[in-house]
């Protein structure tokens, strides 16, 4: 193990590898995979800093994202849903001032299941057509986005709910979504530096994750999301769901 690792298990490298490689492709291919990185870092490192370490690679990806989908977002609906973001931000950081390490990781556990549960929900019963188009969906939306993205790094399900509502191309949602990450991930920074879930330390450990987070986002550009991925992400749900449990007990 070379020495900018020398402080972490093997088991750590590789979830921090593979972690950033997931991230990549979602940034760019496949949106579902948001979450198991997330369950993955927290399930090797502490919370708080797993939330740091992929709040750093978060933002990285987000630049390659934006800039392969740049034409492609729809501003009206990006600043629709900000001022409620907003908001959601302030209250995730107010919560999170009653949180220790292990109350964090539990609630990251507590958020996943419920987030897996909505996505499931939204693709089994809800079809674009049902979903509501209203100011108050848009405000618990946003509310809801800025509480999980702030606490958990995980308001992926949360963004698509809304975004299926809008009916929106494929190519639209994704640079859509791409926006909206980049300019959340990127207002969460200075709070994540002040709460101390960034640190040096996490900073000079996600800067060598850049290439395979760049090898992540290339992927999913050119090879995963030509795939069918049904049976992928079912798997991808099933690793999720038990990682959560993992984090709850």
């Amino acid at each position: 193990m070379t020495a900018l690792f020398q402080d972490m298990t093997w088991l750590q490298v590789a979830a921090l590898c593979c972690s950033a490689v997931l991230i990549g492709i979602n940034k760019t291919g496949i949106p579902g995979l948001g979450l198991l990185p997330v369950v993955i870092l927290t399930g090797v490192f502490p919370a708080g800093f797993s939330t740091g370490l992929q709040l750093v690679m978060l933002c990285t990806a987000d630049l390659m994202a934006v800039a392969y989908y740049r034409r492609c977002a729809d501003w009206h609906l990006v600043l629709r849903l900000l001022p409620c973001t907003l908001a959601g931000l302030g209250l995730g950081a107010w919560v999170l001032t009653f949180c220790g390490d292990v109350e964090l990781k539990r609630g990251i556990g507590v958020i996943i299941l419920l987030l897996s549960a909505l996505s499931l929900v939204r693709r089994k019963y809800w079809k674009p057509d049902k979903v509501p188009n209203t100011l108050p969906f848009v405000a618990a939306v946003g509310l809801a986005a800025g509480f999980t993205t702030l606490v958990a790094n995980a308001a992926g399900p949360v963004m698509a709910l809304y975004l299926l509502a809008m009916r929106l191309p494929k190519e639209k949602y994704v640079g859509t979504s791409a926006w909206f990450f980049l300019i959340m991930n990127y207002i969460k920074l200075p709070v994540f530096i002040w709460e101390g879930r960034i640190t040096m330390d996490s900073v000079l450990t996600a800067l060598p994750m850049v290439p395979l987070l760049i090898v992540g986002a290339i992927l999913g550009i050119l090879v995963l999301k030509k795939l069918s991925l049904t049976l992928f992400e079912r798997i991808i749900e099933v690793l999720v769901v038990l990682s959560a449990f993992r984090l709850l007990f």
